[in-house]
C-alpha cells in the first residue's frame, strides 16, 4: 500500500474556561473594581508533515485579508562549535542575498513590492527564523520566496556576497559594541558557560570567527541545517486550507530531504562557586549585573523561576524597583529577566547606580531581597500579580498574526521545544499551578550566591577585539560544486517565473464609533471581540511644542508624573493596581501631544478605566515625587551621552532649529529640568489637560453600551477647562551647510546624519512624500540601504525619514560607517537640504564644530530594522 502524501495530525487547543485557576486572575486590590470571569481563547491549528520532513502548522483567521508566514529552522549557536561562532547568524544574513530563481538581492524587493510587513529574520541560541506578513492574495509569492531560498540558495551563493555580508555583520557587531553595557553582558555569558559550550559566545559571534568564515563553510552549513526535515513553517491568516496544501506541495515538496541533524547533547555544568569580573566601558554610570543558571525552557522549575524573577525585579511593583529606585533612590534602573533556553536558562538582574552610589551598596541590597524570598517566599499578592502579567502577555501577543510573539511565531515556538503547537493552555496552566512555596523553593534552589556570576561595569576604556578585514582575493580560487544534477535543475525551471497575485480581496477598514461626553471629551471606540483584550489611551494636546528654552522638558516632566501618584492612590499603589490587572500604566509626551495608556485583558476593563481616569483627572504631583522624577530625568539626560547616535541627533536638531520648540528634546535639558517648579507643573497640567481638548481612544473586546456606561462613570466627572491651541512659531530659515562633529572617544563605529527641515503632517504632499521616502530610504530595499549596505557593506543599515509634527519637523538621512569600510562613504549617499557629508572632510572653518558628546543626549528614531 502506498503511503499517503500527507501524514495528518490535527489538533485544536482546548479553551480554558473560567474555572481554570482564574480565581487568582480575578482577585483585585480592595480599591479596584472586581474582575469578571475570563474565558481564555482557543488557538486552533492543523499540523501535518510533507514526505521530505517539513512540518506544516496552520491557523485560519479570516478577519483581515492578511497571511503570516513564519519559518523556523532548528539551528542556532546551539549547533556551532568553538572557532565557528556566529555562523548561524551570518547565514541568516546570507538568506536574504537572493536565491537561484528569485535573483540577486531581490528577496526583500519582491516582498516590499507586494506590500508585505514584518519582514525579518532573527537568530537566537536555539533557532533561526524568517517571517513576513503579506496580503492574502500574495500568499503564493511568499511560499515561492521561502521555498527557493530553502532549496536553491547555493546556486547564487558566492564569495562576493559572503564578503559583503561579513562586512555588514561586523558593522552590526560594532553597533552592539557601541551600546552601553553590551560588553558586560557578553562577559557574563563567558562566565556562565565554559569556552566550548554553544552559549559561551554571543549569538553574533566574535569578529575573528565572523571574518574567518569561508564560502565552503557557509555552503556546507546550508546543506546540513537548512533542509526541510530540519524546519517547520507556520502559516496564520486568511487562506483556503485545501489550496494552501496544494501550494505547499508544489513549492516545498520537490526539495530533497537533507541529512539527519544529530541532537545536541552538550551538558551545562553547574556553577558551584561565585565568579566575579569587572569590565570597563565608556558609560556615565556604573552597573551591577548578577546572573544565574536556571532550569531549561519548559522543564520543571522554569515557570516558577520566571515568576520569581518578575517578582524580584520585573517592573515598578517589583521588590528591587521599590527598594532601590523608589524608596532608597540609589539606582537609576532595575531590570531582571529570564532568558529561557534549551540547554539551560539564564536569570539575570541589571542594576544601574545613581551618581555617587557604589555597586557594593546595590549588591548588598540585591542579596538582602533574595534572602527574604528564600526565607519567606513571595506574598500571595505578588504571586497573583506576576501570574496575571504572564497570562496577559501571552494572550495580547496573539493579536498579531505574524511577527514576534504573534500567532504563527507562537505555534512554531511550542512546536520547536515541545512538538506541541497547541501548548498554550498547558503553558498558562503551569504558571497557574505555581504556589508561594514552589516559588520560594526556586529562589532557594537557583538564586544562591555560590551559583552566581557578578559583573561590575564601570566607566573606563572600551576594549573590543576587532580584527583586520580579509584580503579582497579571499576564496578566489575555491571551486564551487553544484548541489543538484542538471536534470533536477531542469525540472525546477518553472520556478523562474514569480507567481502572479491572486484576486484582490475586498475588505473594509474598521470604522470607530464616536460619541462625546457632556464635558466635551470625545470617545473613539473600535470593537474587536476576537480575543479577550482591550487597549485604552487618553490623548491630550500637551506636547513639547509648548516648551521654551527656559523650561525645556516641562511637557514631558508633567506627563511622566501622571503615573507617579494621584490624590487617591500613591505611586506604589498605582504600580500594584496596574500589575494586579496584568498591565503597566504608561504616560509620556512627544512633540504634538501627551498620552496615558494601558492594555489589559477585557475581564478587567472597568478596573483599567478606573486607573486610567484617575491618573488623567487626579494627578497629585506630590513634592516628593516631583523631586524623585526630577533626579531620574537629570540622570537620564546624562546617560544619553553614552550613545553616539543620540548625541548626534540632539546636537543636529538644536543646530537646525535653535531655540524653536522643535530644537528641544522632549526630555528637556539639564538647565530646564532644574528650573521647573511644582507650580510650573500644576499650571501646565491645568492649561493643557482637559476633556474639551482631549480624546479617549479604546479598542478591543468591549461593547458600546459597556463603554458608554463606564465612561459616564469614570470620565464624565472630569471638569478640567483646558481647551488651548498652542501657537508654534515658524521654523527658522534653513541654515547654510554646517558640518558638526560630536566627539565620542572610544566609539567602535561612526554615526553620520544629514538633517534638514521637513514638512508638517497636514501637507497635501503627504502621500507623495511618503512614497518618495520609501524609495529613498524608508524601506530595506530603498536606494540608500541597498547602496550602502547591500552593495558596498559599509554599514549595518541606512535609512531616511520625516518627523512630521503639527507645523513641521526635521527630515533625516542616516548611514553608519565603520572601520571595515574599504573606502570612504560616497559624498552623495547622505544629503539633505541643509547638510551633506563629503568623502574627504574640508579643513576646519566656521562651518565646523567639535563637541564633546557627554554633554548631549539622544533622540530616538525607528528606521526599518535590517535582518
Amino acid at each position: 500500500m502506498k503511503a499517503p502524501l500527507f501524514a495528518f495530525k490535527k489538533t485544536a487547543a482546548a479553551a480554558i474556561l473560567c474555572g481554570l485557576a482564574t480565581a487568582s486572575m480575578a482577585v483585585a486590590a480592595d480599591n479596584l473594581p472586581a474582575a469578571k470571569p475570563l474565558k481564555l481563547p482557543e488557538l486552533k491549528y492543523e499540523k501535518y508533515t510533507l514526505p521530505n520532513g517539513l512540518v506544516i502548522l496552520t491557523h485560519e483567521d479570516h478577519r483581515l485579508p492578511l497571511v503570516a508566514i513564519d519559518l523556523w529552522y532548528h539551528v542556532g549557536p546551539l549547533n556551532e562549535r568553538a572557532g565557528r561562532t556566529g555562523f548561524a547568524h551570518l547565514f541568516e544574513h546570507m538568506m536574504f542575498e537572493g536565491s537561484e530563481h528569485v535573483g540577486e538581492k531581490a528577496h526583500i524587493k519582491y516582498l516590499e513590492g507586494a506590500g508585505a510587513t514584518d519582514i525579518n529574520g532573527t537568530t537566537d541560541f536555539d533557532r533561526t527564523n524568517y517571517f513576513e506578513t503579506l496580503p492574502s492574495n500574495q500568499l503564493e509569492l511568499g511560499l515561492w520566496l521561502e521555498s527557493d531560498r530553502m532549496g536553491f540558495l547555493l546556486e547564487g551563493l558566492d564569495r562576493i556576497k559572503l564578503t559583503n555580508q561579513r562586512d555588514v555583520v561586523r558593522n552590526e557587531r560594532r553597533q552592539g559594541e557601541g551600546t552601553p553595557y553590551a560588553l558586560a553582558d557578553e562577559q557574563a555569558y563567558h562566565m556562565l558557560f565554559p569556552h566550548e559550550h554553544p552559549y559561551y559566545a554571543s549569538v553574533i559571534g566574535s569578529h575573528a570567527d565572523i571574518e574567518a568564515a569561508r564560502i565552503n563553510d557557509i555552503r556546507d552549513f546550508h546543506q546540513h541545517f537548512y533542509t526541510p526535515n530540519n524546519a517547520s513553517i507556520a502559516i496564520a491568516g486568511d487562506f483556503d486550507p485545501a489550496k494552501l496544501k496544494a501550494l505547499l506541495t508544489k513549492y516545498f515538496g520537490p526539495i530533497p530531504q537533507g541529512p539527519a541533524v544529530e541532537p545536541v547533547t552538550t551538558k551545562t555544568p553547574p556553577i558551584t562557586a561565585q565568579k566575579r569580573a569587572t569590565v570597563t566601558d565608556t558609560v556615565q554610570l556604573p552597573r551591577l549585573s548578577v546572573a544565574w543558571l536556571t532550569p531549561p525552557v519548559f522543564t520543571s522549575g522554569d515557570a516558577e523561576t520566571d515568576l520569581l524573577v518578575h517578582i524580584l525585579g520585573g517592573g515598578k511593583a517589583s521588590r528591587l524597583y521599590r527598594k532601590l529606585v523608589y524608596e532608597q533612590q540609589v539606582a537609576q534602573t532595575v531590570t531582571c529577566n529570564l532568558n529561557a533556553l534549551k540547554l539551560g536558562s539564564i536569570a539575570d538582574c541589571d542594576i544601574t547606580a545613581k551618581p555617587g552610589v557604589s555597586l557594593d551598596t546595590l549588591e548588598a541590597a540585591l542579596w538582602k531581597e533574595i534572602a527574604s524570598l528564600q526565607s519567606d517566599g513571595p506574598t500571595q499578592a505578588e504571586l497573583d500579580r506576576a501570574r496575571t502579567v504572564d497570562v496577559t502577555g501571552k494572550i495580547t501577543g496573539l493579536q498579531r498574526l505574524g511577527g514576534f510573539g504573534g500567532v504563527a511565531d507562537t505555534l512554531d515556538r511550542y512546536n520547536q521545544f515541545l512538538d506541541d503547537p497547541g501548548y498554550l493552555p498547558k503553558d498558562i496552566a503551569r504558571y497557574q499551578a505555581a504556589t508561594v512555596a514552589s516559588v520560594k523553593q526556586a529562589a532557594t534552589q537557583y538564586l544562591g550566591k555560590d551559583q552566581s556570576v557578578v559583573v561590575n561595569c564601570v566607566p573606563g576604556k572600551k576594549v573590543v577585539d576587532d580584527v583586520p578585514r580579509s584580503p579582497d582575493n579571499t576564496d578566489a580560487d575555491v571551486k564551487l560544486t553544484a548541489p543538484y544534477t542538471a536534470q533536477f535543475e531542469d525540472q525546477q525551471n518553472w520556478r523562474k517565473t514569480a507567481p502572479a497575485p491572486g484576486p484582490t480581496t475586498a475588505f473594509h477598514l474598521p470604522v470607530p464609533k464616536i460619541f462625546t461626553l457632556a464635558n466635551g471629551l470625545q470617545v473613539y471606540l473600535l470593537e474587536d471581540h476576537s480575543l479577550p483584550v482591550f487597549s485604552a489611551a487618553v490623548v491630550a494636546r500637551a506636547g513639547s511644542e509648548s516648551d521654551t528654552q527656559a523650561k525645556a522638558g516641562l511637557a514631558g516632566f508633567t506627563a511622566r508624573l501622571l503615573t507617579e501618584g494621584t490624590t487617591q492612590r500613591s505611586a506604589t499603589t498605582l504600580a500594584d493596581n496596574a500589575e494586579q490587572i496584568g498591565t503597566t500604566l504608561t504616560s509620556a509626551a512627544d512633540v504634538d501631544s501627551a498620552n496615558a495608556s494601558l492594555s489589559a485583558l477585557s475581564n478587567n476593563t472597568e478596573a483599567g478605566l478606573d486607573l486610567l481616569s484617575d491618573v488623567i483627572e487626579h494627578p497629585a504631583f506630590a513634592p516628593d515625587e516631583v523631586e524623585r522624577i526630577r533626579k531620574q530625568r537629570l540622570v537620564a539626560i546624562l546617560q544619553e551621552g553614552d550613545q553616539p547616535v543620540a548625541s548626534v541627533l540632539r546636537v543636529g536638531f538644536r543646530t537646525l532649529y535653535g531655540d524653536h520648540p522643535y530644537g528641544i528634546r522632549s526630555i528637556g535639558n539639564t538647565d530646564g529640568i532644574k528650573s521647573i517648579t511644582h507650580d510650573d507643573i500644576t499650571s501646565f497640567w491645568q492649561a493643557h489637560y482637559g476633556p474639551k481638548d482631549s480624546a479617549l481612544v479604546l479598542a478591543g473586546d468591549v461593547t458600546e453600551s459597556e463603554i458608554k456606561h463606564l465612561t459616564d462613570k469614570y470620565f464624565a466627572p472630569w471638569s478640567g477647562s483646558a481647551a488651548t491651541t498652542t501657537t508654534v512659531p515658524p521654523a527658522p530659515a534653513p541654515p547654510g551647510l554646517k558640518i558638526v562633529i560630536v566627539d565620542k572617544p572610544g566609539a567602535p563605529q561612526t554615526a553620520l546624519f544629514a538633517i534638514g527641515l521637513g514638512l508638517p503632517r497636514t501637507t497635501p504632499d503627504y502621500p507623495a512624500v511618503m512614497i518618495m521616502n520609501n524609495v529613498l530610504g524608508g524601506l530595506f530595499a530603498s536606494r540608500i540601504n541597498m547602496n550602502l549596505r547591500e552593495e558596498h557593506g559599509y554599514t549595518y543599515g541606512a535609512s531616511s525619514g520625516f518627523m512630521m509634527y503639527r507645523t513641521g519637523g526635521p527630515s533625516t538621512a542616516e548611514p553608519r560607517s565603520a572601520p571595515t569600510s574599504p573606502h570612504p562613504l560616497p559624498s552623495n549617499s547622505c544629503s539633505s537640504s541643509t547638510a551633506s557629508a563629503p568623502s574627504h572632510p574640508p579643513k576646519p572653518n566656521s562651518n565646523w564644530q567639535k563637541i564633546r558628546s557627554s554633554t548631549h543626549s539622544p533622540e530616538t528614531l525607528k528606521p526599518p530594522r535590517p535582518p
